[in-house]
């Protein structure tokens, strides 16, 4: 049997899941502000440091002042549902499926809603063909499909005269990409992903036509409480100003100002999209280097630069399952099999809490898996 070499250099952070994702660089417990903890979070500290974390939101994304942040239960799962369950109903509905997600939002729309919405698919790695879409409809899509590696190119497909609204899961998209928010009505992300926050709060983004909707609307459907975004016809505005509707983790909030604050260190968006760029040209030369080795997504101008799904050639899912877990056991890369409905695979987080050093290091170690595998 040929002798496989161990690489001598590992990633010192071989944190590549792609969610939770991980903390910052120079991340510590330590580092996190611990004077809301134990107090209201509607006491004067609580809704401060609350309002902050929406101010930095704002300011990191650019966000204009014609849409609202609020942060919401249930990660972004439930922020996407609080926004189709509130919204939805009013008109038709297309929904765009092209990864596990967008399905989930297919189903929730046929099933539950009972909406008979227009589905528009395309297989894992392919983007669906996006002019074929009717904006007379209310629209739900996935801004960069986490688990498939694909993501809309830019917002030039979303049209200005739109009569329906444009409901994007852009989770993994935030902070990484520059978003058109004059295209965008309902926007939903989690912190968890590319600012590596904890989970368990959503972030649920209003465009104007979205609070128009909420105020003209009433759904057919009766709705969970912490659902509610309106009282007696009006947007409950308090829910925009850090007034919750249900109680936070005041140590995920301030987990997550401390990382909008490293990023406001780093330049604030154009930094983090530096360090994304770099992370995933760093792993498309390594892949470009392999012949064993391609990514799921095809076309360069869709492919993910966050949540980048590589395919391994001949490899079924039992394959991946003891490729990942050899580089688990060496401390050399964490949680990189793909998806589990996906096609078997790698997925590596490239986004902007990586160090591109430590994607850099992890080429020779994918290298030394493959090779002990096939020994």
């Amino acid at each position: 049997m040929t002798e496989v070499t161990t690489p001598q250099v590992r990633p010192a952070r071989p944190y590549f899941s792609s969610g939770p994702c991980a903390k910052p660089p120079g991340w510590t417990p330590e580092k996190i502000s611990t004077e809301s903890l134990g107090r209201s979070h509607r006491a004067k500290i609580g809704k401060t440091r609350l309002q902050y974390c929406i101010d930095l939101m704002r300011e990191m994304l650019r966000l204009p002042d014609t849409h609202r942040i609020g942060i919401v239960p249930g990660s972004d799962t439930g922020a996407f549902e609080m926004a189709m369950w509130t919204m939805l109903g009013a008109r038709p509905v297309t929904t765009l499926a092209w990864e596990s997600f967008g399905e989930g939002w297919v189903t929730d729309a046929a099933k539950q809603l009972k909406l008979d919405p227009t589905v528009v698919r395309a297989d894992y790695g392919q983007l669906p063909d996006l002019g074929q879409v009717d904006w007379s409809n209310d629209v739900l899509f996935t801004w960069n499909g986490t688990t498939s590696g694909v993501r809309v190119p830019n917002g030039d497909w979303i049209a200005d005269d739109r009569e329906g609204l444009s409901f994007a899961d852009a989770t993994s998209a935030v902070f990484a990409y520059d978003l058109p928010w004059d295209k965008i009505d309902v926007a939903t992300f989690s912190w968890q992903k590319v600012l590596g926050g904890e989970g368990g709060h959503g972030v649920l983004i209003l465009g104007p036509r979205a609070v128009e909707r909420l105020e003209s609307h009433t759904p057919a459907w009766p709705l969970p409480k912490v659902f509610r975004l309106t009282k007696g016809g009006k947007l409950v505005e308090g829910v925009f100003k850090g007034e919750t509707i249900n109680t936070p983790s005041m140590l995920a909030v301030e987990d997550a100002i401390f990382a909008l604050e490293w990023a406001r260190s780093l330049g604030g968006l154009d930094g983090l999209k530096a360090r994304s760029d770099a992370n995933a040209a760093a792993l498309d030369k390594i892949v470009a280097a392999r012949d064993w080795l391609s990514h799921l997504a095809a076309d360069p101008a869709s492919r993910s630069k966050t949540s980048v799904c590589l395919s391994v050639a001949g490899a079924d899912e039992a394959f991946i399952k003891k490729f990942a877990g050899l580089l688990d056991a060496e401390g050399a890369a964490y949680d990189i099999a793909g998806y589990r409905d996906a096609p078997p695979g790698l997925r590596i987080w490239c986004g902007a809490t990586v160090d591109t050093a430590d994607i850099e290091a992890l080429g020779p170690w994918l290298d030394w898996a493959y090779a002990s595998l096939n020994a």
